[in-house]
C-alpha cells in the first residue's frame, strides 16, 4: 500500500525576481553621473554670493563682491606677484605630496605582506594618527627651522599617514577566497602580489590619494602662514594685516581651483585604471 503525497502548489520563480528594477534605481538618482554636475553647487553659492552684494545682505568690507575678487586678481596676475606665489606653493605641495605618497604606499606594503612589518610599523603609525599634523609644528620649528624644509616634511606627514592608512586597509580586506585560490594553484610570491595584492589595494590607494591632496592644501595653508617670504599663504597672511578681503578670497578661489582640477584628474585616472570595478555610478 502506497500513501499519496498531498500536492502542493509549486511557485516557479519569475525570470526577473531577485533583480531590483533598473527604472527604480534611476529614479533614485542611481544612474551614470552627468559630466560636470558636481559643479551645480558651486554656481549655486556663486549665484547666492552674487545676489548677497547685488541687494545689500553681505558687507563688502567683509565679503568682497564676486567682480572685485576677480578684479583683484587680475592686478596681481599682471605685476607678477599671482605667478611667483603660486609657483611657490605649488612647488611645496608637489614635493611633500610626492614623497608622502610613495613613503606611505612603502610602508603600507611592507605592513600588509609582513607580520614583522606590522608589528613594527602599525602601532607608531597609529600613534601618529591620533596626532594632528598641525599639532606638530611647535616640534617640527624647534627640529628643522622655520624654513623650506619644515614646510615639506609637515605635509609630507599628513600625507605619509593617510596614505598608509588607507592603502593599509585594502591589503588587509583583500578576499581570502583569492588568497586561498593562489595557494591552491602554486602561485610563486611574486605574481600573487602582482596579480592579487597589487590590483585588490588599487581601490584604497586611489582613496587615500584624493585624501592626501586634499590634507596636502590644507597643510600648506598654515605652513605658508608661518614665516614664509612667498606662496599663497604668505599672500593671504599680509592681506590678513591690511584688512583685504578681497585677496583673501581670491587666495582661497585659487586653492579650491586647484583642489577640483587634482581631484578630478585621479578620479579620472581611477576610472581608467579600475575600469574592471562596477559600481554604483557606472
Amino acid at each position: 500500500m502506497t500513501l499519496a503525497l498531498p500536492r502542493t502548489a509549486v511557485s516557479i520563480p519569475r525570470a526577473d525576481e531577485g533583480f531590483v528594477d533598473r527604472r527604480r534605481l534611476r529614479r533614485l538618482g542611481l544612474r551614470k553621473p552627468v559630466p560636470f554636475a558636481r559643479l551645480l553647487g558651486v554656481a549655486l553659492v556663486l549665484a547666492a554670493w552674487t545676489a548677497g552684494i547685488h541687494f545689500g545682505l553681505l558687507d563688502e568690507r567683509k565679503l568682497s563682491a564676486p567682480w572685485t575678487v576677480l578684479e583683484t586678481g587680475w592686478d596681481l596676475f599682471r605685476d607678477g606677484t599671482l605667478g611667483e606665489n603660486v609657483a611657490a606653493s605649488l612647488r611645496r605641495a608637489a614635493f611633500g605630496l610626492g614623497v608622502g605618497v610613495l613613503v606611505g604606499t612603502a610602508l603600507a606594503l611592507l605592513s600588509g605582506l609582513s607580520r614583522l612589518g606590522e608589528s613594527l610599523l602599525d602601532g607608531p603609525l597609529q600613534v601618529k594618527r591620533a596626532i594632528p599634523t598641525l599639532g606638530l609644528i611647535p616640534l617640527m620649528i624647534l627640529w628643522l627651522g622655520i624654513g623650506e624644509t619644515f614646510k615639506i616634511v609637515l605635509i609630507t606627514f599628513g600625507v605619509l599617514v593617510t596614505m598608509y592608512l588607507q592603502t593599509h586597509a585594502s591589503l588587509t580586506t583583500i578576499d581570502k577566497r583569492f588568497v586561498e585560490l593562489s595557494e591552491v594553484q602554486g602561485v610563486s610570491r611574486w605574481d600573487f602580489i602582482r596579480r592579487v595584492v597589487i590590483p585588490g589595494s588599487l581601490p584604497g590607494f586611489f582613496l587615500g590619494l584624493r585624501l592626501s591632496v586634499t590634507g596636502s592644501w590644507l597643510a600648506l595653508v598654515v605652513v605658508e602662514s608661518v614665516n614664509a617670504t612667498d606662496g599663497l599663504g604668505k599672500l593671504m597672511s599680509s592681506a590678513q594685516n591690511y584688512g583685504q578681503a578681497d585677496v583673501i578670497l581670491f587666495c582661497l578661489l585659487i586653492y579650491g581651483v586647484f583642489g577640483l582640477i587634482s581631484d578630478a584628474g585621479i578620479r579620472l585616472l581611477e576610472g581608467k585604471v579600475l575600469s574592471w570595478r562596477r559600481t554604483i555610478a557606472t
